[in-house]
């Protein structure tokens, strides 16, 4: 799973010159904990995921860098907005203080609140969404399925998502296979579907729900 803000990105932006044989196994544990915490999350396995989300931030916090482990803390906000839980991001706040302009702005993007002169520090697939692009066009052209649930998720958070945003992003969770955010977007669109009179439409969307919360 291609990562939103990998911490292996800032890893080598921290890192001196020069060649080293091999990974630390901080940054090992660290990423191996970080993708299966973001499976976990995303397919509604919250045992899982708290596990795992606690083995990533211990491992990143073993190297004393603030950066590294807000972009953790961002990591864990970024899959809840994915999965359209909108909470506040404290893991984060604690350490904004020490967080680079890069870190901040992406944080300000996940809670809605990004300024336009912030969007050059997010990372490229989000900065047309941040910069005022809209509608299902502006997801679509995101390549990564967590980038672009993300990107949706941030829309409908500031009422700027149409249905076919919401569109996509169903179908972007359900090819996936995430439980959790298929369920989140599916209630997402029945609800504007029922606001809008279409009850069958809205029928449809809640049996497809349904099937996603079946258990395995």
């Amino acid at each position: 799973m291609t990562r939103s803000l990998p911490v292996l990105a800032l890893v080598l932006l921290l890192a001196a010159c020069g060649n080293k044989p091999r990974q630390p196994d901080w940054l090992v544990n660290a990423d191996g904990a970080q993708d299966r915490f973001q499976r976990a999350y995303l397919s509604g396995r919250d045992r899982v995921a708290t596990a795992e989300f606690t083995r990533f931030r211990s491992e990143v916090a073993s190297t004393a860098q603030p950066p590294l482990v807000a972009r953790a803390e961002l990591t864990r906000c970024a899959v809840q907005v994915a999965s359209l839980d909108f909470r506040p991001c404290t893991g984060f706040e604690a350490l904004r203080r020490d967080a680079s302009d890069a870190e901040r702005a992406y944080a300000d993007f996940l809670a809605g609140t990004i300024a336009p002169e912030q969007a050059r520090e997010l990372a490229e697939p989000y900065r047309g969404v941040a910069g005022g692009a809209t509608g299902a066009g502006a997801v679509k052209a995101i390549k990564d399925p967590l980038s672009r649930l993300i990107a949706a998720g941030v829309l409908l958070r500031t009422n700027k998502a149409d249905p076919e945003v919401l569109d996509v992003a169903i179908e972007t969770a359900s090819e996936q296979g995430w439980r959790r955010s298929v369920m989140a977007w599916l209630g997402a669109q029945a609800l504007r579907a029922a606001k809008a009179g279409e009850t069958e439409t809205a029928a449809k969307l809640r049996r497809r729900m349904q099937l996603a919360a079946e258990e395995r």
